[in-house]
């Protein structure tokens, strides 16, 4: 917890401040301000930071203490610069002239719009299935997809670093969950066969992603959905980190592994390679989408996705579908193995497979808040994460490459990180 002390800004962690106590609700979260204050007072402060130019591999952002940090972009979830491509704005203004900004209403009532519903018809048969569910967000899909499947009584088999949506999904649904140690088909196959021999009729969803956003890391999903059908499971994949951005047609680690409209049910985000907001969930089974609208609250008591948001969606689609597309996946890959590779000569470690994220591991809380520091003061912005999002003294940066990052700035980011790990590393011995 919060001390006052010098040395506050470089120890404790967000989980620190999550049991607090006390009769007044708000007051409970005063230590947790003191503590980002004290992290803000020298500079290890990097989160919250407000973008003010368009998102793209060179980027101006303020930090919470009104610093502006300006130069290559490693922070932004753009893995295919759509963004800012001419047809997708070009698709946003067509989508205001002739819809409007708003759904102005439910999907189960009058929110759908002739865009979104193309949009699902689109993805569905991108995505190999017979039906598909477009979602406001795809938090709300993650979630949504989880708490409306799984009843009390009903079991959960799920990644332990999974997302968080995914993971509250569980949680609020049943008490039953079984958390598996990542990415282990071992111990998924020893919590199936355990709850079938003890729970015969009861439910089971068994939950995971293609790419995992904090290790850049992939499971065997064959093996996986043959452990489900071989004990009457559902598999739940999240595609959100590959559809689009990895794969020859965009369709991800599914398409890789010869998956495609083959797992059970898949859900996904728009945000990270459609330029939108938004999410969706696809399967075969026919009572999916009235399921979804009748009965999912994300989806029942949200305003639908715009229309604008619909259009986008559907314009990022036609490029990733496209030549531009593959060509854009090809310079994706080319700039994520440049990125790793720079790094790993440099004598960083860097874990997972080549994808858009590339993490890169600082080790400790104070020496990666330093790091972090010192990325921003040399102009390249990057994201920090720290315990609880992963095991303490396992802190990393999570690089975020875009299909136009540069040789240049890659170079740049490699040589003053560098740079600023020997000059750390030197303070610190010092200091001890």
């Amino acid at each position: 917890m919060f001390d006052g002390s010098g040395n506050a800004a470089f120890s404790g962690t967000l989980a620190d401040y999550i049991s607090a106590k006390g009769p007044d609700l708000l007051a409970r979260w005063d230590a947790h301000q003191d503590w980002f204050d004290a992290r803000m007072g020298r500079g290890v402060d990097p989160y919250c930071k407000v973008a003010l130019t368009r998102t793209g591999t060179l980027a101006q952002s303020r930090l919470r203490c009104g610093r502006v940090v300006e130069g290559p972009n490693f922070a932004s979830q753009d893995y295919l610069n759509l963004s800012s491509h001419p047809a997708i704005a070009e698709a946003a203004r067509n989508a205001i002239n002739e819809f409007g900004v708003h759904s102005a209403g439910s999907s189960a009532l009058m929110g759908c719009t002739a865009l979104s519903e193309e949009l699902e018809r689109r993805l569905a048969a991108f995505l190999g299935y017979s039906d598909c569910t477009v979602f406001p967000t795809g938090w709300g899909a993650g979630y949504g997809i989880v708490k409306t499947l799984v009843r009390p009584d009903d079991h959960v088999v799920i990644d332990c670093l999974s997302h968080a949506c995914l993971q509250e999904g569980a949680r609020n649904a049943t008490r039953n969950v079984h958390a598996f140690p990542h990415l282990s088909n071992d111990a998924v196959a020893r919590r199936l066969t355990r709850i079938r021999d003890e729970n015969p009729d009861a439910g089971i969803l068994v939950v995971t992603e293609t790419v995992f956003s904090m290790d850049s890391d992939v499971p065997n999903l064959r093996e996986l959905q043959a452990l489900c059908r071989r004990h009457g499971a559902t598999l739940l994949v999240d595609v959100a980190h590959d559809l689009g951005a990895i794969g020859p047609t965009g369709r991800g680690y599914l398409e890789l592994m010869n998956l495609v409209g083959q797992v059970d049910i898949v859900m996904g985000s728009f945000s990270k390679t459609f330029a939108t907001n938004g999410g969706f969930v696809a399967s075969n089974h026919r009572a999916m989408k009235l399921m979804l609208r009748g009965h999912c609250g994300p989806l029942l008591f949200s305003n639908a996705i715009s229309p604008v948001q619909a259009a986008i969606a559907l314009a990022a689609l036609d490029i990733v579908q496209g030549e531009e597309g593959a060509e854009l996946r090809g310079q994706l890959l080319a700039s994520s193995v440049a990125l790793r590779s720079a790094f790993k000569d440099a004598g960083f470690k860097v874990g997972g497979q080549p994808t858009a994220i590339v993490p890169i591991y600082l080790g400790d809380a104070r020496t990666s808040r330093l790091m972090t520091r010192e990325m921003h003061e040399a102009g390249i912005l990057v994201n920090l994460v720290e315990h609880p999002a992963v095991a303490r003294n396992a802190c990393r940066w999570r690089a975020q490459v875009m299909a136009k990052h540069d040789l240049e700035q890659v170079g740049r980011f490699v040589s003053a990180a560098a740079a600023a790990r020997d000059r750390i590393s030197k303070e610190i011995s010092c200091a001890t």
